[in-house]
């Protein structure tokens, strides 16, 4: 039985959407309304409801925006939320990126309007999304006794720096102004974290300063207290997730004037190193969207599509033994995969939604696939070693974070000679996050935040000296609750049987994709861990590949000078996403860093993750 359960706007909503109203050299932009009644959101005036999809624009290469909009519109999507990460376009204190690459964030919301569907624009200053440090830019850690999330100063004179340069971009592009952006949220999930409510409002006040006149909405669990913690009046309340009457009798009872919708419905689920790949099937998601789809609930997909944590950017939560880092991949077993294929949960889904259209509509064709090729393994050679590139050394009484050193990624050796005790139980109190270390240039072991690790046992030595390095990594910042502020590296103290270890020089090694290229050869026959190795591989024409990285154990790979991501033997992601546009015909250049073999392997490349 056919179930036409839209009225007419729902229709046209779905189905003509923003791209009815964008600018044409014909004709002129209609000037259309969104606005909240206590129940709807109404679409020039009319109930209309929002089915979105949700997609982030840094973890997408920009030259595939347009084709997972319009992946998500054939699934019968209308709406794109899109989170904007804060750290991702102000790196660099005071300096924005609005413009290059994936940090254009008009161009996306512009691709959406020309594509046909509306924006719910999630902004921050916080979203979470599994993103290192929730979005939050690590500059702020260098102040010792930041608060985040709240009323002290020092952030938010950097929340409204972005804010206002954010506003800048985007508000010419409200429905308001003829755009797509028929929605902004404030902050992300606050009532898990925090109860400032001065802190929202000021929030919203920012924007409202800075020429957002859109309606907002909040995002937060289906909880009176976290609703009660969260929410901002007069905007719509979003439910992360609503999937049940009871979860909107909840959102009623906290605010029956506005209108609830589940802001996060969860097709999908995110997956730490060393866990199985979450993986959650169809039925439950389907069941889920039918509840929606039957009670002409507003729903936002998280996430329709993942992408990837390229560079550093993965982030982290703290559950587990206090620290559970998320992998490169962000494929999310969402709908359109990590690739941008099409999956089962995708024309599950599509096949439901298509089946509540009036009388005579269909769902737009799915886009063509991206074409993605494999390649036949290739020998790695050894290329360098961070021992031969050594930088210039800081002093330091005791070791200091990352953030002390002015460093936000990458890794960092500290260096010291053993005075006193010589061998023994060395322990770090509070690494952040995976330490190698050496004892007169040996190996000696690793020490790993994840699994509760902090102690390591220093062999005897016949070194009158001895020398003592740890090499750390930083992994992703946690992004969610109440462990937010998360420096990196030797965060507190080194004692070797209970005596603190001073005196050390500290080294850093960010290896941002800018300074990789000037990386030099080196001839010393590689022994010790911490080495790069390098190769080519052909390909007869770019395409998506995903490079296999099995037969190696922990590090980075960067292929033509673009930084894919961390793999890590413990798995469960072994294979790293590389785009078409990273890549050309012919030869391709790919660096590898790792932390633990000093033995050079093959690589070779696959068309999935799995």
């Amino acid at each position: 039985m056919k179930k036409v359960l839209f009225s007419s706007c729902m229709a046209l909503a779905l189905w003509m959407g923003p791209a009815a109203y964008a600018q044409k050299k014909q004709a002129p932009a209609k000037q259309h309304t969104f606005a909240l009644s206590g129940q709807d959101f109404l679409l020039d005036g009319q109930p209309t409801q929002v089915i979105s999809g949700e997609m982030h624009p840094a973890r997408i290469p920009h030259e595939y925006w347009r084709h997972r909009i319009q992946m998500a519109k054939a699934m019968g999507c209308n709406t794109i939320a899109a989170y904007v990460f804060w750290n991702y376009h102000e790196s660099t204190e005071g300096v924005f990126d609005f413009k290059t690459g994936n940090h254009n964030i008009a161009e996306f919301v512009k691709i959406c309007q020309e594509e046909g569907m509306w924006v719910m624009l999630r902004p921050g200053p916080y979203v979470c999304a599994e993103w290192e440090f929730g979005g939050l830019p690590p500059y702020l850690l260098r102040i010792n006794d930041i608060k985040v999330r709240c009323m002290d100063p020092r952030y938010m004179a950097a929340v409204s720096r972005y804010i206002k340069a954010l506003a800048a971009e985007v508000k010419d592009l409200q429905i308001t102004h003829g755009g797509p952006i028929v929605m902004v949220q404030i902050e992300n999930e606050y009532g898990s974290y925090g109860n400032d409510k001065n802190y929202l409002y000021a929030v919203k006040k920012l924007w409202d300063d800075n020429g957002i006149n859109v309606p907002y909405y909040t995002a937060d669990g289906p909880t009176d207290y976290m609703l009660e913690a969260g929410t901002v009046d007069g905007a719509a309340i979003g439910l992360d997730s609503g999937s049940s009457d009871a979860d909107f009798a909840t959102a009623k009872r906290k605010n029956p004037n506005v209108p609830a919708f589940s802001a996060e419905t969860y097709p999908g689920w995110l997956t730490h190193w060393g866990e199985k790949y979450a993986r959650t099937g169809n039925e439950g998601i389907v069941k889920e969207v039918k509840y929606l789809m039957d009670n002409k609930r507003s729903f936002n997909l998280y996430v329709i599509h993942g992408g990837t944590n390229f560079g550093y950017m993965a982030g982290a939560n703290s559950g587990g033994k206090g620290y559970e880092p998320d992998i490169t991949s962000y494929d999310y077993d969402a709908p359109i995969n990590e690739q941008g294929s099409v999956t089962t949960k995708y024309t599950a889904l599509r096949d439901l939604m298509g089946s509540y259209l009036p009388k005579g509509k269909k769902l737009p064709p799915v886009p063509k696939a991206i074409p993605v090729v494999g390649f036949d393994s290739v020998q790695l050679k050894p290329f360098t070693s961070i021992w031969e590139h050594m930088p210039k050394a800081v002093a330091s009484v005791q070791p200091k974070t990352f953030e002390a050193y002015n460093q936000d990624h990458g890794f960092m050796l500290y260096k010291t000679t053993l005075i006193g005790h010589h061998s023994g139980k060395l322990k770090i109190t509070q690494l952040h996050d995976y330490a190698t270390v050496f004892l007169n240039g040996k190996y000696v072991g690793k020490i790993d935040r994840r699994l509760g690790e902090s102690t390591i046992d220093l062999p005897k030595s016949d070194v009158k000296n001895p020398v003592l390095e740890i090499f750390v990594e930083g992994m992703g910042r946690i992004n969610f609750a109440e462990h937010l502020i998360d420096r990196k590296g030797i965060t507190e103290r080194v004692t070797l049987n209970g005596m603190t270890l001073m005196n050390w020089e500290v080294f850093g090694f960010p290896m941002t994709e800018q300074e990789m290229p000037g990386l030099q050869a080196s001839t010393v026959e590689p022994t010790k861990p911490g080495q790069f190795f390098k190769g080519t591989f052909k390909l007869e024409k770019a395409a998506d590949t995903y490079i296999d990285m099995s037969k190696y154990t922990k590090g980075i790979v960067w292929v033509n000078g673009h930084n894919l991501g961390r793999y890590w033997e413990i798995g469960p992601q072994k294979r790293l996403y590389c785009p078409a546009p990273w890549l050309k015909a012919g030869e391709n250049e790919i660096v590898v860093f790792d932390l633990h073999q000093t033995q050079a392997a093959s690589v070779s490349g696959a068309t999935t993750l799995e």
